[in-house]
Formats: structure tokens, C-alpha cells, sequence
């Protein structure tokens, strides 16, 4: 039954054994399997990449394969809070990447938000700046206005949040977030305002250093999803 389908759980394969006239507890089917030589696992959840997705993550990697830390650290990370009018008691978040609706939205977020963030950060020194391919931000609209604002864009391939670090940034909001327990929009804001002033720039500068061990791992990987 388990090598016939590894994704089964535990639950799974006691109701199997209990259709079958097995009756046993959940804790007798574990050490069972763990008897029968089997380990219990929890299966990372991965973007399914077509092989057109991997070659193309392949280049990308190649092509960035001797970017130094440097390099990666000029990549635009600002950030700020824009409320949803689309579902009652919630908020998008924009760091890095844009979560607007469409390119409209999103140009006027990077226009009065990133632009000024990017003036803060860098003055008139030059900048990459890197966000996914979601449709607002692959729009031709939007590729116009980084040309007319002469920002350099990185092209980015898709399904590969395992090469952005931002994602690591998130993960650590949302772990945050489960201990405060808003209960009001405010509430929200204001613990995601929070959860995210206290990521440090040390937390900030590991990620950014990983960036020549994910491009190695792509490359290893020969375009196939990462540990990361």
C-alpha cells in the first residue's frame, strides 16, 4: 500500500487496514511503518516547472552564475501596507513584489512608494530592480514605465520563488503573525507593520549572501526545483 502511493498519510492507511477488518489506532499504524522500514515525511511543496520553466531557470542561473553579493544586495527591496477593497478585514502587503491587482495599480504603487524608498536608499546611484512575472508586473504598460524612469529591470524566470530571498522575508511575517492574533484591521496592520521592522538587516544580509549558493543549487539541479 505505501510504495503503491508514497502521499498517502497515516490516516490514510488506517482506513484502509480498517475496511480491510484491521481495527488499530493511529499510533499502532506509525510504528508499523516505521517497523516495516518506512519513515514518516512531509513533502515540500514545490511549483510544478514544465521543461521550458527549467531550461529557462538553467540560463537565468548560468547567466548570474558570477554575480557577487554586491551585485545582489543593489536588488530594490522596499516596503509598504496597501488596503484590499476586494475582501472585507484584509490587507495586501508589498514588499519587493507588487501585490496590486493590475499594471495600473502597480505603477502607482511603484511610483509612490518605490520610487521614494529607491531615493532613500540609493540617491542617484543606479539600481536593479527584480519582481516576479505576475501579469501586473510583465504587463508591457508597466515595462514602459521602468523604461521612461530608466530603471533596470531583472528578468526573472518563472515559478522560482526558490530564487528569492524576499520569500524567506514573508515566511518569517507570517510565523509572526500567528501569535498576534488581530482582530481588527488596524490590529493587522499594525502586527504586520511590526512583524516586519523586526526583521534585522543581519536577517537581511544571510539572504542576500545566499544568492550565489541558490543559483549553484538551480545549476545543480539542472533547472529542477531547490531546497530553498
Amino acid at each position: 500500500i505505501v510504495e503503491k502511493d508514497r502521499f498517502q498519510t497515516l490516516g490514510d492507511l488506517r482506513k484502509q487496514w480498517t475496511e480491510s477488518g484491521v481495527e488499530t489506532s493511529r499510533a499502532t499504524v506509525y510504528r508499523r511503518v516505521q517497523e516495516m522500514g518506512y519513515r514518516c515525511r512531509i513533502p515540500q511543496v514545490k511549483p510544478l516547472l514544465n521543461q521550458k520553466q527549467r531550461q529557462k531557470r538553467l540560463t537565468w542561473a548560468t547567466e548570474k552564475q558570477h554575480w557577487t553579493v554586491a551585485q545582489w544586495s543593489k536588488r530594490e527591496m522596499p516596503k509598504c501596507l496597501k488596503s484590499s477593497v476586494k475582501y472585507p478585514q484584509s490587507v495586501m502587503v508589498w514588499g519587493a513584489m507588487s501585490a496590486a491587482v493590475n499594471a495600473a495599480s502597480h505603477q502607482e504603487i511603484l511610483e509612490h512608494f518605490m520610487l521614494p524608498s529607491a531615493e532613500k536608499l540609493y540617491g542617484d546611484e543606479d539600481f536593479i530592480f527584480q519582481h516576479d512575472l505576475a501579469p501586473a508586473h510583465s504587463a508591457k504598460t508597466t515595462g514602459k514605465w521602468f523604461t521612461d524612469h530608466g530603471i533596470t529591470v531583472l528578468n526573472w524566470p518563472a515559478n522560482s520563488p526558490d530564487l528569492n530571498p524576499i520569500e524567506n522575508l514573508w515566511d518569517i511575517v507570517k510565523r509572526k503573525l500567528r501569535d498576534a492574533r488581530p482582530n481588527t484591521l488596524d490590529e493587522l496592520k499594525a502586527a504586520i507593520d511590526a512583524s516586519w521592522a523586526s526583521i534585522t538587516p543581519q536577517q537581511c544580509h544571510r539572504l542576500i549572501a545566499s544568492m550565489p549558493r541558490r543559483i549553484e543549487a538551480v545549476i545543480s539541479a539542472k533547472g529542477f526545483p531547490t531546497k530553498y
